[in-house]
């Protein structure tokens, strides 16, 4: 899943391609027309395809801003502005190319699923291999509440007493360290694998609970999910599995990788060891960490 480092490279790389170009058409693939006539929503969620068309074709793009791990389009025309808003799931991508037949990766260029055709000759196309990724056409972010409960962007002052008031509150007091980092109300985008990573660099053992922690460790998990995900944005995320960015290029973070992943620990050497913790397969180094 692209995490916050890979949404970032992804923003960084459409934005000069797309701010201030008019969305002229959007197109749909099957796979989107056939969920929305049998009742499941497909990519595009929350209101109808004819609905999404007409609160997106003709608006020109003002700005592109990322939060966690969605990708926000401001767009506007002369009566009005409305909010493109993308989570890309498991394997949701954007490329901004000439034409369809200009991704080169078979697997993306396959599983296209909107097309959006903008005045400047470029396409800017969302594609999903799994299709978990989701795609909004909104009025205002009102109409997506759970967005607004997002924490403040990690690398901000106001962060770490953000992060403080939240990991200690009754909700993750009693539960493992690793619930509460990967939860988007505490920290913003932090997911598993960066959540692993940091963990390691911190010392800490994904299995300790909040409370069993100390003020210092506590500061040093936040520090080093601040740390990590920097290193991930200015290494262009991590390409495991699906991820590319809007290039086409891969990241390189995953060669950084001293965990996440691993048999062998990057710091000591020692054997890497295995747990679920909330659904996610945790790789932890129980020489590193306690």
């Amino acid at each position: 899943m692209p995490e916050l480092p890979e949404v970032e490279s992804v923003k960084r790389v459409i934005t000069p391609k797309i701010l201030g170009a008019t969305i002229q058409k959007v197109t749909f693939s099957d796979k989107v027309k056939i969920g929305k006539e049998i009742g499941k929503e497909t990519i595009v969620k929350g209101t109808s395809l004819e609905l999404f068309k007409e609160r997106t074709e003709h608006y020109k793009i003002a700005s592109v801003y990322r939060r966690s791990k969605y990708i926000f389009i401001e767009i506007e025309n002369e009566q009005d502005n409305k909010i493109i808003m993308c989570h890309f799931g498991m394997t949701g991508a954007f490329f901004t190319v000439p034409d369809l037949s200009n991704i080169e990766i078979d697997n993306h260029r396959k599983h296209w699923h909107v097309i959006f055709e903008l005045d400047n000759g470029l396409q800017l196309i969302y594609t999903d291999i799994r299709r978990f990724g989701e795609l909004r056409a909104l009025d205002e972010l009102t109409e997506y509440p759970s967005v607004l409960k997002i924490a403040p962007e990690p690398f901000v002052q106001e962060a770490y007493e953000y992060y403080l008031d939240k990991i200690t509150s009754k909700k993750f007091i009693n539960k493992p360290i690793k619930v509460g980092i990967l939860d988007h109300t505490v920290i913003a985008g932090c997911g598993n694998i960066y959540a692993c990573e940091a963990l390691l660099r911190a010392g800490v053992l994904p299995t300790r609970t909040v409370k069993d922690l100390s003020q210092e460790e506590r500061k040093n998990v936040f520090d080093e999910v601040v740390n990590v995900l920097q290193e991930g944005i200015d290494n262009g995320g991590s390409s495991i599995s699906d991820y590319y960015n809007a290039d086409g290029e891969k990241g390189t973070m995953q060669d950084k990788h001293n965990i996440y992943g691993k048999k062998v620990c990057g710091q000591c050497g020692g054997p890497v060891e295995q747990k679920v913790i909330a659904t996610r397969n945790t790789h932890y180094c129980p020489n590193c960490q306690k």
